[in-house]
């Protein structure tokens, strides 16, 4: 069904969350809050999508422009509850005119939030007929949310929040989860008279439920997965759903033919793909886009961040970053990869190396204890222990050119910009700063001095 506005409520302080940062733009499997719930609800396709902001405002709208320009951005007044916010956000939507259809209200706290559950919500809503849905859940441990009080019927008189409720409504365990679809009318009509006449001194959007019922009818929704509409109000509830999405996450790899030894030691984001037959080991956190390959094996103890390993590469103990991984690579351990590297079919970077901006091409290997930046390294070179590309000049970061089935001794130092032909050798300890051409060798010769008894006599 068609949405005529969406309301995300995102003006909350987030006291518990003890932060300097507003609690919607703390992170959720690599995703703010916000942008989760933001995305989630756009997928429904509504006609207008607005954000309610309060605390640290700017900042939290700034953030909701970047995840959608088009956003329509409402300020709530110092009068607080999340009645207010959706005052607020109506007086705003209907300056133009009333408007006509449903709206759909949400928190912005719940990062599983889901569009297939909000969608289960809408086609129940337009089924019933009721002026106003809420979407409920069934917890073991309601403590803390709003109870859902029905009728001997099953029909909603009321929500309570916690702080309101007596003994025998904080029994009951179906709650609110801060989800609403109201007639747009309704809706209008239901936070006309809302009041402050509770223990938190605020308005009240679960007010707006009596309202409605007084003049129609209210129905209610069961979430099919308590999971998705759990709430977060502070680090440690933070920390569990992370923990509990994230086995999900790994069982739905495993299934999908993946070896993940240990699931609890393993993160894995929700845009990662991996392919069948690819081993992670433990210790891994795979961010961002990261794609893994087929029969590739990460770890132990592996960060890839938005990186693509291919198909039989092995990552070993490094942090890989924007970086393209070829087909049985090799890489690490130890190794450092910082963005916009490309290394090729059957490469190596090996221990202690790091890498920025370099083309490493197929079968060359740079094993050990070396820095390569913004350089071209040809197929089947072979760079020497020690050996670092100086690129930075101190104004400018300049390139290295390194040609195939080259040579490079141990200790050798590239003063960028310099080019290097193919089938070139080097010497070891070898000061390269200017172009060497093909099938060369070169050597740069330091000349060794040693002072005999240098030292006073009382030092010996």
């Amino acid at each position: 069904m068609t949405v005529t506005a969406a309301i995300v409520l995102a003006a909350g302080e987030g006291t518990r969350m003890r932060s300097s940062k507003p609690k919607v733009l703390h992170t959720f499997a690599g995703k703010t809050f916000l942008e989760r719930v933001m995305s989630s609800v756009e997928a429904l396709g509504p006609a207008t999508l607005a954000v309610v902001v309060r605390h640290q405002g700017e900042r939290v709208a700034e953030a909701a422009r970047g995840y959608d320009p088009d956003v329509t951005i409402v300020e709530q007044d110092d009068i607080p509850g999340t009645g207010r916010a959706v005052q607020c956000a109506m007086r705003q939507l209907t300056a133009g005119g009333d408007l006509d259809g449903d709206v759909l209200i949400t928190a912005s706290d719940m990062p599983l939030l889901d569009t297939g559950t909000l969608r289960a919500l809408l086609d129940y809503h337009a089924a019933s007929g009721d002026d106003a849905t809420v979407l409920t859940t069934v917890l073991d441990d309601p403590t803390g949310y709003g109870r859902i009080i029905r009728a001997p019927d099953g029909d909603v008189l009321k929500i309570v929040e916690q702080k309101d409720a007596n003994s025998s409504e904080l029994a009951v365990r179906e709650v609110n989860t801060s989800v609403y679809v109201f007639d747009a009318h309704a809706l209008a009509a239901a936070i006309a008279d809302l009041d402050a006449d509770n223990a938190q001194g605020e308005f009240y959007l679960t007010d707006a439920l009596k309202a409605a019922k007084a003049s129609g009818k209210v129905g209610a929704f069961a979430a099919p997965d308590p999971l998705s509409v759990e709430g977060v109000n502070d680090r440690v509830q933070l920390a569990a759903l992370a923990r509990a999405h994230n086995l999900r996450v790994c069982e739905y790899w495993m299934h999908e033919g993946v070896t993940i030894l240990d699931p609890s030691t393993t993160w894995i984001e929700d845009d990662v793909t991996i392919g069948r037959d690819a081993t992670i080991l433990p210790g891994c956190f795979l961010q961002g886009g990261t794609a893994v390959g087929e029969e590739a094996v990460v770890g132990p103890y592996t960060t890839l961040i938005d990186a693509t390993v291919d198909a039989g590469a092995h990552v070993e103990r490094s942090r890989v970053q924007e970086s393209h991984i070829g087909r049985d690579a090799n890489i690490g351990p130890w190794t450092y990869l910082r963005p916009g590297n490309e290394l090729g079919e059957g490469s190596k970077a090996g221990a202690f190396v790091e890498m920025k901006k370099a083309h490493i091409g197929d079968g060359t290997k740079v094993p050990h204890l070396s820095y390569v930046g913004d350089a071209d390294l040809g197929e089947r070179t072979n760079i020497g222990g020690g050996t670092i590309t100086a690129n930075y000049d101190g104004v400018h970061k300049n390139h290295t050119t390194i040609g195939s089935d080259v040579h490079i001794g141990a200790g050798n130092l590239f003063v960028a910009p310099v080019e290097v032909g193919d089938h070139v050798t080097s010497g070891a300890g070898s000061v390269i700063r200017h172009d060497v051409p093909d099938d060369a060798m070169v050597y740069s010769e330091n000349t060794q001095h040693i002072v005999q008894h240098w030292k006073p006599a009382w030092e010996r």
